[in-house]
């Protein structure tokens, strides 16, 4: 809920239904997810969430909100799987079939870090990790965008855990079909009046074919940078790796 450039986003509302509703209810779709939790922050403030949670019978878990990565894992550890399918809360048109491809490909090919790539549209962001890698990375990450984010550690380090990516989309990087600014709400506005009373679990091709007959949509946030969310985390990185010596550690999983 403490979103700086758009509080309470996750709760939303969109064709009736919250963000983190829609969010759920399509994680919940894919045919080879086994449980869906919501991974909140302990913050005051994100009680709220917790409520939303209890009352929908929504899997709950709680932890820092700076260290993202603590609470992801943690809660990974917690239920025990193997891997464990990472959707942000900002995602509320994340596609269940390309999650499904994802977790398929992972499975497949036993990889520690595995997602979407490429160039798509910015909102089907979804990747999958393995335990191991999970674990080591909590043990051993210590720079600010590697703790604030979950899957930096991980991705930046092919030579030390197996990485696959799903190339899907091509040309298709300027689409922002995320939430993080009031021009993505109302962008996101339009779609689900427009798609959502036929199909509530409408994909990305769904999507595509609407923009391409109404182009003027897409510019309601066609200006909005991609990737601002991890800039803060890498300007803390160089302040860390200024005062702090460079030593050679194991990065191995373990």
């Amino acid at each position: 809920m403490g979103s700086t450039r758009l509080p309470g986003k996750v709760l939303l509302d969109l064709s009736g239904s919250p963000v983190l509703g829609h969010i759920v209810q399509r994680a919940e779709s894919a045919r080879l997810v086994s449980e869906v939790w919501v991974a909140t922050s302990d913050r005051e403030e994100d009680d709220v969430i917790e409520t939303w949670c209890l009352t929908n019978r929504v899997r709950c878990f709680r932890g820092s909100s700076d260290d993202v990565l603590n609470r992801f894992a943690t809660l990974a550890e917690q239920i025990g799987a193997p891997w464990a399918l990472r959707i942000t809360g900002d995602c509320p048109v994340v596609d269940p079939e390309i999650l499904d491809e994802v977790i398929r490909d992972t499975q497949m090919g036993s990889f520690d870090g595995y997602g979407l790539h490429g160039e798509f549209p910015n909102g089907l962001d979804c990747t999958a990790y393995s335990l191991a890698s999970l674990l080591c990375a909590n043990e051993m990450a210590q720079l600010p965008s590697e703790r604030e984010h979950v899957g930096p550690y991980i991705l930046n380090r092919p030579d030390k855990f197996r990485i696959g990516q799903l190339v899907k989309f091509t040309g298709m990087a300027h689409h922002r079909w995320t939430l993080d600014e009031p021009q993505d709400y109302d962008f996101l506005t339009l779609v689900f009046r427009h798609l959502y009373p036929d199909n509530p679990i409408f994909g990305a091709r769904e999507i595509l074919n609407l923009l391409e007959q109404r182009p003027w949509i897409p510019r309601l946030n066609s200006d909005v940078v991609r990737g601002a969310g991890m800039l803060p985390s890498l300007l803390r990185d160089r302040e860390v790796t200024a005062k702090t010596p460079s030593e050679p550690r194991d990065f191995s999983p373990r």
